[in-house]
């Protein structure tokens, strides 16, 4: 017996929130050492069906999205209106990939209804053998391994339009179970998948509790409004330029990009130079709210000080900072969510191709003129339904992360389970 939990079906079952147990790593099983690494071109073939583009026919069109996620449809067109005479037809079960920029995952294993749906000639196709469960090569489409062997034999002088033939593709070699192992691989992952869906799901109608919430509250209240840039300070962030890009205080910033609904994704900070003079300007510094002026109008978040030292903000941002005895953070970002909510910013907003608040617009927006107390008491409401919907996504990322864990284990053999039937 290994000195590690195996994972049964039992630990997947409903209710959605449980502890699921994974091995330390490095652990093996004498059972997983069985699985042969083989190449891919044993186990399924390239099979390519063309049919002509005829003017007056209607085809439905579909792409592959990255890292294994799946088929998505892109409309229809007329066979007459495609530069392409001939296109690759999907079939229900086969895999199909992107050649180009084959190291982002584009591949995947083809859905029932997306059977009968074309591609153009970058999307190759195959068919699967016998020794292979559509529905776990659909999982082994998810996998980083695979996605990583397949960028490693791209080929290409520019980066963006290297591409991975089919030859290549079937050249992988990756670790093949029996058919009765697959299929139990599928259960645990299918399982946990379902509740990664489900827990999506209840944190996407307990978000929408939130803001009929939040909306009751405000359009409860009976009190006057001033401006925006009266209750709060307010200012606009650093123009970028090239110049700017290079000098002796490179520091990160945030843009746009960074900025979701209440969230910050600091994975990917863009560094610009901030002198001295112009540091006390364009920081942020913690229960700073940041609000995306162009782009995603209206989304904010809270900045707590998640990255250490100087932190500035570009133009399309704005900066939101309480003044004392006037407003709290918890109520800046609360008339945010509100305002965007129920298109106010949207409203205010103007542009051809991309729309933008605009500072002087945004700094004269209405905000209720609620005394301290009662923003408290206001968003004290509100922080309750938010920690629920936080805790919800919280879960989901965590069994993400789970399941991660399983998907390469059960692939490179660090991993058993046990099937319950």
């Amino acid at each position: 017996m290994s000195d590690w939990q195996q994972i049964s079906l039992s630990d997947l079952e409903t209710p959605v929130r449980r502890k699921v147990a994974v091995p330390p790593q490095g652990s093996k099983t004498s059972a997983s050492d069985d699985y042969p690494l083989r190449p891919l071109g044993e186990v399924m073939r390239l099979d390519i069906q063309r049919t002509p583009m005829k003017p007056g026919t209607t085809y439905r069109l579909a792409g592959v999205l990255n890292a294994g996620k799946g088929v998505v449809a892109k409309g229809e067109l007329d066979g007459g209106d495609t530069e392409y005479a001939a296109m690759n037809v999907l079939h229900a079960d086969q895999v199909v990939m992107r050649k180009l920029t084959a190291w982002e995952g584009p591949i995947t294993v083809v859905p029932a209804e997306f059977d009968g749906f074309v591609v153009s000639n970058e999307f190759p196709t195959f068919t699967l053998g016998p020794e292979l469960m559509p529905d776990w090569m659909r999982h082994v489409c998810r996998s980083p391994r695979l996605w990583a062997e397949m960028k490693n034999r791209v080929s290409g002088t520019v980066q963006r339009r290297k591409r991975l033939n089919p030859e290549q593709l079937l050249q992988i070699q990756l670790p093949i179970p029996p058919r009765e192992v697959q299929g139990r691989i599928v259960e645990i992952l299918d399982a946990v998948d379902d509740q990664i869906a489900a827990l999506a799901a209840e944190a996407d109608a307990l978000d929408k509790t939130e803001s009929g919430f939040r909306r009751d509250l405000f359009s409860q209240l009976k009190v006057s409004t001033v401006p925006a840039g009266e209750k709060f300070e307010m200012q606009l962030g650093r123009q970028k330029s090239a110049r700017q890009s290079v000098g002796d205080h490179v520091h990160p910033y945030l843009r746009a990009a960074n900025i979701g609904i209440g969230t910050l994704d600091l994975n990917h900070l863009k560094t610009m130079n901030f002198e001295p003079r112009e540091q006390e300007k364009y920081a942020v510094l913690p229960d700073d709210i940041l609000l995306v002026e162009g782009g995603s109008i209206g989304q904010a978040a809270l900045w707590a000080g998640e990255v250490s030292g100087f932190v500035g903000f570009d133009k399309h941002v704005i900066r939101i900072r309480t003044r004392a005895g006037v407003s709290t953070p918890e109520y800046a970002l609360q008339w945010c969510h509100w305002a965007r909510e129920t298109g106010q910013f949207a409203a205010q907003a103007t542009g051809i191709t991309i729309k933008a608040l605009g500072f002087s617009r945004a700094s004269s927006m209405s905000v209720p003129d609620l005394p301290i107390a009662e923003q408290t008491k206001l968003t004290g409401y509100l922080a309750a339904a938010a920690e629920q919907v936080a805790a919800t996504r919280a879960e989901a990322d965590r069994l993400r992360k789970v399941r991660a864990v399983l998907l390469s284990g059960l692939l490179d053999h660090t991993i058993d389970i046990e099937s319950d039937k």
